[in-house]
Order: C-alpha cells, then structure tokens, then sequence
C-alpha cells in the first residue's frame, strides 16, 4: 500500500517507537515567540541545559509588540517584559532572533515562509496552534505547548502520539469572489470545530491546486478551528516557485536535490487515509461568521440559522453566542453596521492579502463610521506592499498602514476592539473577548473585510 504525504514525512522522524505508545519524533524547525517560551527556558536553566541544537530554533516576537511607534520603548510593562525577556533568552541560549524593527521581523508564522526558513518535507513545531500555517508547503507543522517547547530546546525531539489521517478535497472552479478564507470558513462550517479532530489534514482537489502559496497558508492557517492537528498541501510546482530564491532556501546544486526530493513527498495513488470528505467549489460562497466560534458561520446570501432543537444539548451554547453578538435566527448579516475593519494576521496578513484589499477600495473612501487597522504580517509584507505603490492607492482610500506584529487578531497588545463594538475581522478566531472584551467579532476575506470598510455594513463583495 502506499504511503499518504503526511505519513513519509511523519515516518521519516521516527527517531524511536514506543511499543503502544507515542513516537520520538525529530523536529527539523522550532519556532519561537515571546507568549509560550519564558517557562521553558526556566526549565532549561533549572536544569542546567542547553538548547541541544540552536541553529534549529528561530524567534521572533509577534503577539505583544505594538504596530505603531515601534521605535520607542514598548509601553505596555506586561508586553515590554514578555519581549524584553524572549530578547534576553535568544541571547543567553545563542538561538537566531529577529528583533522589533528588523527587516525580517514580523509573525513567525508569515516569517518562515517568506524566508525560505519553512520548507517541503520538515516537521516544525511552535508554541502556538496556528504552526499549521507552515503545512501549506508540505510540511509536517503542529503546536505544542510549553513543557513539549522544553522538550525541543533540549533534544530537538518531542514525544507525540501519531495523530490520523485525513483527506478533504475540494474539486470544481471557485467562483469571483471566492477566496481561500472562504474555503476554511466553509469546511468548518460543514464539519464543526471538532469534525477533524485526531487527525492531520491533507486539502487536494483543483480548487486548492488553484490557490497561491498565500491561499494555501489561510487554508492550512485554520486547519486548528475544526480540531485538526494541523493541515497541509502537497509540493507543486507552486511551491517551488514560491521558494525559490528565498533567502534560506537551498540554492544551485542543493536546491536542485531538495526539488528531486520534494517531488516524491505527494501522496501516493494508492495511499489510505483514515477519512475522506469531499466538497465542491461551486457550493462556496463569500462567508461571514455570526457566533462564537468559526464553525457558526453562513454564506453571504444565507440567514442565521434556526436555534437547534430545544432537547438539542447545543442549544443553551448557541443561544448564549447569538445573545453575545447581537444576533437572531432567519437575520440576514448584509447590512449590518460595522465599526470596526482589521486586515492582517497570519492568516490574512500577507501581501495577496493587502493587494485584494487595496484593488478592492481603489477609487472608494473608507466609510466615516469604520476603524481599519491594517497591519502587514511582517516587515518584508509592508516593503512588498510599499514597493507595488498600494500604500498610496490605500491612503487615497483614507486607510492607514500600521507597523507589522499580531494586532487585533487577540487582545495581547494595544489593538483591542472596544467592549460592544462590532469588528469584521480576516483574523482566524471570533471567540468571545478574543479581539477585546466584550469585543463582537464577524470573520471573513480581505475583500469581505474591504467592502465593510467602505460602505460601513456587511457587505457582499461581489456587489461593489
């Protein structure tokens, strides 16, 4: 039988089976930020440790750091000692860190990409559930939390249990308007935030062969809102044309091994998967959500759903997000008023992100009611997005540019969506308080989130 593309990787790691237990698995990259780290390190010092293999660990602050005034000192203390102290880490444990104001600086999830530090074939791990971004290059990637952070900086190995498989194919056109947020908002919809638990996915069909590397990555991105232990695509010709030239990527003769080995990771015809589930392009519309988590979510053209059964155990949780957003059965969200407007995140904050953004306002003013904050993935997003000219086209548009790092995705820093307000967000999760408390959070595209901006309602893109 043959092998799936997550198994070979997987396999591959295997530094040591338990006999009905867990693997020792091999990590290739750890990434490192300032939230999940400073206990680990502890732990280290505690027992007189050093990181096993430095050059393999790469930090980067992203969740605290501030995107304005990025030059002076960070005001916040809690934020300023949570990056001061990741600084100090990365110094005393002599790993790779890319410090605020750096041209590579920015969300480690967009970082490692765009370096070329994420690559076909490796397993990565980071203290953050959102690693499963780095799967879009067909790549083993997964969080972990803090005592298994420990576990890597020590022996750059961690002790998992296999997780199984699962294939989700998306065959057919996506239609104008239709974008790969769309796709991840629409398959958690259909399977719930647990429908893919225990499992790693792998996305096919030509409806992902369609989407760019950055699609790929906003698919994969929220792979971890349906219970997934992360997600992934296999290496194309995509891949490596998005790869090449990348600063750590391999070059001359390296690179051209690393291509003749990335060509053989797909899965094979043959190969099993645990589950298979399928679903066709044409049936996806732009969406919004209009709970709590990222599986209540409808079409653009749909109402809220009805309340579940009254013996339904899911009922009361329903009824409460509904209560929390403001929101009844059989409403339609187009026309509903928006205050708020965040672009950016790892999941939205790349430069295809700000381009569709920016082609979506051209010509068009943000509406006098909306707060945008757009805010690039990283230092080398807000260089791409300055070199193709769309920070005039955006300031036409009266929008401002912020400075790079996580923003309104969470309430960590000082971007939070003020208590009531309702915010149309491209960041991956609209639980309650997650932007702010009391903070209304609606996840949808880019170009959802540019329609908001500029008629200060939900807005069906297509209409513009």
């Amino acid at each position: 039988m043959g092998k799936t593309l997550f198994d070979k990787i997987w396999d591959a790691h295997v530094v040591r089976h338990i006999a009905d237990g867990p693997d020792q698995l091999y990590i290739d990259r750890h990434y490192c930020h300032e939230v999940t780290s400073p206990q680990a390190f502890d732990g280290l010092r505690r027992r007189g440790l050093k990181v096993f293999r430095p050059e393999r660990t790469v930090c980067s602050p992203d969740h605290n750091i501030p995107t304005h005034d990025q030059d002076l000192p960070i005001a916040d203390p809690v934020s300023a000692r949570q990056v001061s102290t990741l600084m100090q880490n990365a110094s005393d444990f002599g790993l790779r860190i890319f410090p605020i104001g750096s041209e590579r600086n920015g969300i480690i999830h967009v970082v490692g990409p765009e370096t070329g530090l994420t690559l076909p074939g490796q397993t990565l791990v980071c203290g953050d559930s959102h690693t499963s971004t780095h799967g879009a290059v067909g790549a083993v990637a997964f969080g972990v939390g803090t005592s298994e952070v420990e576990m890597v900086l020590a022996s750059q190995c961690i002790i998992q249990d296999k997780p199984k498989t699962m294939r989700i194919t998306v065959d057919g056109t996506l239609a104008p308007g239709v974008t790969a947020k769309d796709i991840a908002l629409y398959i958690i919809a259909r399977l719930g935030t647990g429908g893919a638990t225990g499992h790693f996915v792998e996305y096919a069909g030509e409806a992902v062969r369609s989407l760019s590397m950055e699609g790929r990555m906003t698919l994969c991105n929220m792979s971890i809102e349906m219970g997934a232990r992360g997600g992934m695509v296999a290496p194309d010709e995509t891949t490596f044309a998005y790869l090449h030239g990348r600063e750590f990527a391999p070059t001359g003769e390296e690179w051209e091994k690393a291509v003749a080995f990335w060509r053989t990771l797909p899965s094979d015809p043959d190969a099993r998967f645990d589950r298979e589930i399928s679903f066709d392009a044409a049936d996806i519309e732009p969406r919004v959500t209009y709970g709590t988590n990222p599986g209540m979510g409808i079409g653009i053209s749909e109402t809220v759903p009805p309340l579940p059964d009254a013996a339904d155990p899911s009922r009361p949780s329903v009824e409460a997000a509904l209560a929390y957003m403001g929101f009844v059965p059989g409403q339609s969200l187009e026309g509903t008023p928006v205050d708020y407007v965040f672009l950016g995140s790892c999941t939205n904050g790349r430069f295809e992100d700000f381009e569709a953004f920016a082609r979506a306002v051209e010509g068009r003013r943000r509406h006098p009611s909306v707060t945008a904050w757009l805010v690039p993935g990283s230092q080398q997003v807000a260089a791409q997005i300055r070199a193709a000219g769309l920070d005039k086209i955006l300031a036409e548009a009266d929008f401002e540019l912020r400075q790079p790092g996580c923003s309104a995705c969470l309430a960590m820093n000082d971007d939070k969506i003020p208590a009531g307000a309702l915010a149309v967000s491209t960041s991956n999760r609209n639980f309650e308080g997650r932007q702010g408390p009391g903070a209304r959070t609606v996840l949808a595209s880019p170009i959802m989130a540019a329609a908001a901006a500029v008629t200060g309602k939900i807005t069906d893109p297509r209409k513009l």
